[in-house]
């Protein structure tokens, strides 16, 4: 099948010519204009050290509504016993690096390359990326990390050096976002983890078409720690 070639114009093909497996595009860069660009017409970039850039788009989407968040019994407990500390922005950098060096059961090396890094890095800068920290005896023991426009959360990686820590940052952000009215959380692709979380399949006219009425503005740019505060004690999560 022939792909799309971005050249220099700061522009995507619409989603609806994306190939079977979900590619709308190849090439481009990670521009911060590009990148936005992308988000905001439900896109995202994917791929590997030596490969083009390739931009995604695909059918269905699987995304997580923050208010469907399933939290489990023994999930309940932790929480019950604060078994970890949450913060929001405090390291992104640490983050995304720990999600980029995490060794996952059936992948040989990662997506997340030294270019994306930066790409990220520089988002997160400007206040349009975000972190989420898990920590547990001041050691940094999970976290993830995503894109926020308007009141959607664009999920990107996640990491996990104690079991549960990522899950337990995750369901912290899913109550953050849920209290602060976000649409939905974009998990881009399935995973049964994800699943288990409470994250759905919806058609991609059905997201790109939420993207687009509720992904336009910045409502929430800027560092969250200071936005929501690094205090989440009193958020409600069973």
């Amino acid at each position: 099948m022939a792909y799309y070639f971005l050249r220099d114009e700061l522009f995507f093909p619409p989603v609806h010519i994306a190939s079977r497996e979900g590619i709308v595009a190849v090439g481009g860069d990670l521009s911060v204009e590009r990148l936005l660009l992308a988000y905001r017409s439900g896109i995202f970039p994917w791929f590997s050290e030596g490969e083009p850039i390739i931009w995604w788009s695909p059918e269905p989407r699987f995304v997580l509504y923050p208010a469907h968040i399933k939290i489990s019994k023994s999930m309940r407990q932790l929480f019950k016993k604060k078994a970890f500390e949450v913060t929001l922005d405090k390291d992104f950098e640490k983050v995304i690096t720990n999600c980029q060096k995490i060794k996952r059961e059936g992948q040989y090396g990662t997506w997340i390359t030294p270019e994306m890094k930066n790409a990220y890095i520089e988002l997160h800068q400007l206040g349009y990326a975000h972190s989420v920290e898990v920590w547990q005896e001041e050691k940094l023991v999970g976290g993830l990390y995503g894109i926020c426009l308007g009141n959607i959360f664009f999920g990107e990686s996640m990491f996990s050096k104690v079991s549960n820590a990522s899950k337990y940052g995750f369901i912290t952000l899913c109550k953050i976002l849920e209290k602060n009215n976000f649409e939905l959380i974009d998990c881009q692709v399935h995973t049964e983890h994800l699943e288990s979380l409470g994250a759905e399949f919806i058609p991609r006219q059905q997201f790109v078409q939420i993207v687009g009425k509720k992904a336009q503005k910045d409502f929430f740019k800027g560092n969250w720690g200071e936005t929501f505060g690094n205090d989440l004690s009193e958020i409600e999560m069973v």
